[in-house]
């Protein structure tokens, strides 16, 4: 069963990738995200609740998106593990995990190049 999007939330997150396949591999393994393919250029990021939304996007451009604008931040139930994961399947930690208000966080590049975060509240 899926629900309609509430009004005014966060709804889809695309990420721009140089490398569809890259991605989507890159992805699958260091967090298990599965996707709906719509041909040789776009590939739908499924809900990890199991529910069939998708909750985002990689779409297949010449050039990656140039940093800045909104930050992507992921949770992780244990942030070492997860940046392990992020390392064996391809990525680069661009910043080590750090305390803030509230756990720790890292940030990552995908093998396109998108910045994008992991939080802990441990």
């Amino acid at each position: 069963m899926t629900s309609e999007p509430t009004h005014h939330s966060l709804n889809y997150v695309e990420l721009t990738v140089t490398d569809l396949a890259a991605a989507k591999a890159f992805y699958a393994d260091a967090f298990g995200w599965r996707f709906v393919d719509y041909g040789p250029e776009y590939a739908g990021i499924v809900s990890a609740t199991d529910e069939g939304q998708e909750v985002g996007g990689l779409l297949l451009a010449l050039q990656a998106r140039p940093n800045g604008g909104p930050f992507v931040l992921l949770y992780s139930a244990d942030l070492d593990t997860t940046a392990s994961g992020i390392v064996s399947a391809g990525g680069t930690i661009v910043q080590e995990a750090y305390a803030f208000p509230g756990g720790r966080r890292l940030h990552f590049s995908d093998p396109s190049g998108n910045e994008l975060g992991v939080w802990a509240s441990q």
